[in-house]
């Protein structure tokens, strides 16, 4: 997509621009967000400067705003864990071609703002014809997703999995990825979500049903291939035990301690111990922990694992074989309305936030 051009000035030269962005400013309501403008540029060796179209109210998100998010920098910051925009200006070094193309980019924070400097290697093309928000609900949903089924658990065609959580952003393209493979879903939901799950190819569950382990073995007897648990907490004693004999279960959070008061750092640890503990025991399944970040240090093969899913998973909504699940599109200025949304457990798929810029 090439209708931008880029800022400049009457040398030529790449410009500064000044954006809009959203601040957190220390543990607050939503309601306690602010808004700020700054001056962004121009991009360094190396770097891009990216207006942002569309990016996305993740769970991260929530958690850091209660300072629970495991390595969230300090207060005050920008935000905004992955992103979709148009790059506008690139500095020496990184490929010119970029100016003017829809990028997709990981950003862990400082992604809640109209424009903002990248590392020009870290942005994937996003293809042409697709929306930027429904390509934004695909970056961290969709490497979580795609990494968590074929890097971690290896599922296969024929296989049976349990998605919990099978409404929410991760959840609703793990049903999808995995149905496109061939893979059987058992989904866990609220009654009010039932319909959009089966839409989406799996067999909903109630996640509030006392005896939910014995439905899902209703409907597996065996037991499954795949669990792949978000919520940690006790309950994911639960989850080991519906694991058929050399089953994995993914571990990629811990949701259930969301709003208890203390460090995020205590129930990740006990969750790290209890995984460990279970991959000891000779009884053929094995247990996992995912992280979007593992590896990040050897930067290059981290860029190119990154690269890889996330162009994948791109590919296959351009293909339509993938449905972006856009819970709702709220103006950047409205972040505080977005986050409470988001946290309110009453949507299917991801609310984006999108900047005046951004296509209707």
């Amino acid at each position: 997509m090439r209708n931008h051009t880029p800022s400049l000035d009457r040398a030529g030269r790449a410009a500064d621009v000044t954006a809009t962005e959203i601040v957190l400013p220390g543990v607050v309501e939503p309601s306690g967000l602010r808004t700020r403008r700054r001056t962004v540029g121009p991009p360094g060796p190396g770097q891009a400067l990216v207006r942002v179209e569309a990016s996305g109210v993740s769970f991260a998100e929530q958690q850091m705003r209660r300072g629970k998010y495991f390595d969230q920098p300090p207060f005050p910051f920008v935000p905004g864990y992955d992103c979709v925009g148009v790059v506008a200006a690139v500095g020496e070094g990184a490929d010119p071609s970029l100016v003017g193309r829809r990028v997709a980019a990981l950003t862990k924070v400082g992604a809640w703002t109209e424009a903002l400097l990248l590392d020009a290697a870290d942005l994937v093309p996003v293809p042409e014809g697709v929306d930027p928000a429904e390509a934004e609900t695909l970056v961290v949903n969709g490497i979580t997703a795609w990494s968590m089924l074929h890097r971690r658990a290896a599922i296969r065609p024929g296989q049976t999995i349990l998605v919990h959580g099978a409404n929410g952003g991760v959840g609703s393209t793990l049903v999808q990825l995995a149905r496109h493979a061939g893979v059987r879903v058992i989904g866990t939901c609220s009654p009010r979500h039932a319909e959009a799950v089966r839409a989406l190819g799996a067999e909903p569950v109630d996640y509030r049903d006392p005896d939910l382990n014995a439905r899902v073995r209703a409907l597996a007897p065996a037991g499954v291939d795949a669990v792949f648990d978000h919520i940690g907490g006790p309950g994911i004693v639960d989850s080991w035990r519906l694991l058929a004999p050399g089953g994995t279960l993914v571990s990629y959070g811990s949701a259930s301690t969301r709003d208890e008061a203390g460090s995020s750092k205590a129930p990740i640890l006990a969750l790290f111990g209890r995984l460990l503990w279970w991959n000891l025991a000779p009884n053929g399944r094995r247990a996992t922990f995912y992280n979007i970040w593992a590896g990040h240090r050897r930067r290059r093969a981290f860029q190119a694992r990154l690269r890889e899913d996330l162009t994948a998973v791109l590919e296959l909504l351009a293909d339509g074989v993938l449905t972006a699940q856009v819970a709702a599109r709220v103006p950047l200025a409205e972040a505080a309305r977005a986050m409470e949304l988001a946290e309110s457990r009453t949507v299917v798929g991801k609310v984006v936030l999108v900047t005046p810029a951004a296509p209707r």
